[in-house]
């Protein structure tokens, strides 16, 4: 589908990897060209450009899986035509032969679908003038190049992750704000939307994980981000508890959504939500400081005695009151606390 008012922040947000797509293929079609004196090396920009794609996940390894893929499926198919030329019989047996030894050395369909688009760009295209092998030479040159700007000049993989987990925050405090007004209020129809609302925090959840599993990655091969392996390790430790938090969120919100139909305002609930709501935020400021994270620790402490028994709710609001004992755990564990800690600080419930 088209989203043309949301381009330009997408294009604001993409700008750093076109230019690192496009400094890539011109590197590769320089060192094709002029070094090699390979005449048109179209593979050598277009794998190079494949390799590094606008996804989200940069990871040197799937940049190194499209790369192999597209120079398999450019070795094939050459071979083929110095054995047999070209022709329809020919094209059908690049096809199905790319298809069998890519499935053969990948489970991921994509990887052989890759290296048979390439095989067939092969057989389809006039046989190069920079000799036999030429145009997988040029498929080499593009994956390395592709490979080699991932590591010198990679996408901010960190700033990535922090944009995910603030899209999470964002959401996980408005639905704690909800939860609190719902309280207070006995407002129905508003928890029924919390509750679709904390239902599509999944995906931004996916999208931190592989944020951080790229910045794992590259902080790995690259020396630009060498500085950044504390704070990715930093945020690895709040996305943890911070998954089991959402998880443990959206089982409060459906018990809440169902305690609330008999309109029935309930303060008490909504005091201690609204305490949930402080930490998360002390939390969320630890996305630039980690160190940060203990103000959130010092005060998730002081809250953890209210989490007991409250002889004067109904069992129905007490069964509330166990459930934010496990998200309580959660939230101290993104904060840096031992989950066995965290359990520790809980008043003992008989």
């Amino acid at each position: 589908m088209f989203e043309i008012r949301t381009g330009w922040p997408r294009i604001k947000d993409s700008w750093w990897a076109i230019a690192q797509i496009a400094l890539a293929a011109t590197t590769a079609y320089a060192i094709a060209h002029f070094l090699l004196g390979h005449p048109v090396p179209l593979l050598a920009v277009t794998v190079a450009i494949a390799s590094l794609g606008l996804s989200r996940d940069t990871r040197p390894d799937r940049v190194a899986a499209t790369a192999l893929a597209m120079t398999l499926g450019i070795g094939l198919s050459e071979t083929l035509l110095l054995l047999f030329g070209s022709g329809v019989l020919q094209l059908l047996f690049a096809i199905l032969l790319a298809l069998v030894v890519a499935r053969f050395i990948s489970s991921n369909p994509a990887f052989a679908l890759t290296a048979t688009i390439q095989a067939v760009l092969v057989q389809m295209l006039q046989f190069p003038t920079g000799g036999v092998f030429a145009r997988v030479l040029d498929g080499v040159i593009g994956g390395l190049v592709a490979l080699l700007f991932t590591a010198l000049l990679p996408r901010n993989p960190v700033k990535l992750a922090r944009a995910d987990a603030a899209e999470l925050f964002v959401i996980f405090k408005q639905t704690l704000g909800d939860l609190r007004s719902v309280l207070l209020n006995a407002d129905v129809a508003k928890a029924d939307s919390t509750l679709e609302q904390i239902r599509k925090t999944q995906p931004l959840l996916d999208h931190w994980r592989s944020s951080l599993e790229s910045a794992v990655a590259i902080g790995k091969i690259s020396p630009v981000y060498r500085w950044a392996r504390q704070q990715i390790a930093d945020q690895q430790v709040l996305l943890e508890g911070m998954d089991l938090a959402t998880r443990n969120l959206r089982v409060v919100v459906r018990r809440i959504d169902f305690l609330v139909r008999d309109q029935k305002p309930r303060p008490e609930l909504a005091r201690l939500v609204a305490k949930f709501l402080i930490a998360v935020d002390l939390l969320e400021s630890s996305l630039d400081d980690f160190s940060l994270a203990q103000k959130a620790r010092k005060y998730l402490m002081k809250v953890a005695p209210e989490l007991g028994v409250y002889p004067q709710l109904s069992l129905n609001e007490q069964v509330i009151v166990f459930q934010l004992r496990p998200m309580f755990v959660d939230l101290c564990q993104a904060s840096g606390i031992d989950p066995e800690q965290a359990k520790g600080l809980l008043p003992r419930v008989e």
